[in-house]
């Protein structure tokens, strides 16, 4: 592994559960997580829905108010979503939604700008037919390959990926994975992967942390977590899963 390349430090994020117009008691979604990702990782993170795995990764993109530290050693990380039809304006075509960062960017002339589009559609398996298309006509495995375009056509070195496969039928999500594996060694990438399919995890991960209600209970390599798990919620989620 190399230098860090993103580093959490004591992290909260509470929200406040309003009542008929009242504020009420805070909720602490995350409570003071720490942990870092080195260049070229891939970490996991697990935890059952509603645990805190969306919220930490929302404050580490921005797009949540917290308390602690978030320190980016690269550019700011990008997100591939778990659901791609709902984070893919439909009325827009394949080939604008992959330019759309590069146009945010303003750094690219419009030939430019469908020369990476182009090339980047390539790299996640789709070919120039689908430029033109529009996400209504592509499969959800398509969808997914187009929203994983998307976050990386600006070259990032970190991606967040919140549940990339879990809408997709096995098969598809094998060719996901073998996708995201591929382009992690082409690019160098570091992922934070995010998920609730221990399986999956231990396939593609490192190391893993495990959530608990907003809070890392237990974290490590994969072969260290899942044969020799110390907590009592991350033995009875293995147990789980055989």
């Amino acid at each position: 592994m190399g230098n860090t390349i993103l580093q959490v430090q004591n992290l909260s994020v509470s929200y406040s559960e309003s009542r008929l117009f009242k504020r009420g008691a805070a909720f602490d979604a995350v409570k003071n997580v720490s942990f870092s990702i080195a260049e070229g990782e891939i970490l996991g993170l697990v935890g059952e829905s509603g645990c805190g795995k969306t919220t930490l990764s929302k404050a580490i993109l921005g797009m949540e108010r917290f308390e602690g530290e978030i320190i980016h050693y690269t550019t700011q990380p990008q997100m591939v979503f778990q659901d791609p039809y709902g984070s893919l304006n439909p009325s827009k075509s394949i080939g604008w939604l992959v330019e759309e960062p590069l146009r945010i960017a303003g750094d690219y002339s419009k030939a430019e700008r469908k020369r990476r589009a182009l090339d980047m559609l390539v790299k996640v398996g789709l070919d120039e037919e689908y430029f033109s298309r529009k996400p209504h006509e592509l499969s959800g495995g398509q969808r997914q390959r187009v929203s994983i375009a998307m976050a990386l056509i600006r070259q990032p070195r970190l991606i967040i990926a919140d549940e990339p496969v879990s809408s997709l039928d096995v098969t598809i999500q094998a060719q996901i994975l073998d996708l995201l594996l591929d382009l992690h060694r082409e690019f160098e990438l570091s992922y934070l992967f995010i998920s609730h399919d221990l399986n999956v995890v231990y396939q593609l991960c490192d190391r893993v942390m495990v959530m608990k209600d907003g809070v890392l209970v237990e974290s490590g390599t994969v072969e260290e977590v899942y044969e020799n798990p110390q907590h009592e919620y991350v033995k009875k989620l293995l147990a789980s899963v055989g």
